[in-house]
């Protein structure tokens, strides 16, 4: 059984997909990219606090908030209804393939649903090459 995922395993398990980089976007914003290089696309980024996501329960915008991109509306949709997941969007996403998630929510997943999610994340934005090497149907 997998252990509950940490903060942690987002740089492992980001660093063990290949062709991957941590850059920058959205100004100064670490984001993990691929594939290595100047033509790199972002697939997971740690958002700043901002006042279009503000912690209902206090009012303060987050300030550990990961952008996860995914490969379509459908499963963005399925990511953010499943009552028993921390993902979310808010209104500034309308339209954007991508959910959200507190980094101190990420003990609600296990270490592997949070792999297949940033796995799928990478694949989304990976040249088609790549995807089909990484998953054998090269």
């Amino acid at each position: 059984m997998s252990r509950p995922a940490t903060p942690a395993d987002v740089d492992d398990i980001c660093r063990s997909l290949p062709e991957v980089e941590l850059g920058t976007s959205w100004g100064d914003r670490p984001t993990y990219k691929v594939p290595a290089g100047g033509k790199g696309k972002g697939f997971l980024l740690f958002r700043a606090p901002h006042k279009s996501a503000l912690d209902p329960e206090t009012g303060e915008p987050y300030d550990d908030l990961l952008v996860i991109m995914t490969p379509g509306t459908a499963e963005k949709e399925a990511l953010v209804a499943d009552p028993d997941l921390p993902f979310f969007t808010i209104d500034h996403f309308r339209g954007y393939d991508a959910v959200l998630v507190q980094q101190s929510r990420l003990g609600e997943l296990t270490r592997d649903e949070l792999a297949e999610v940033i796995t799928e994340a990478w694949a989304s934005k990976a040249p088609t090459t790549l995807v089909r090497q990484h998953f054998g149907d090269a």
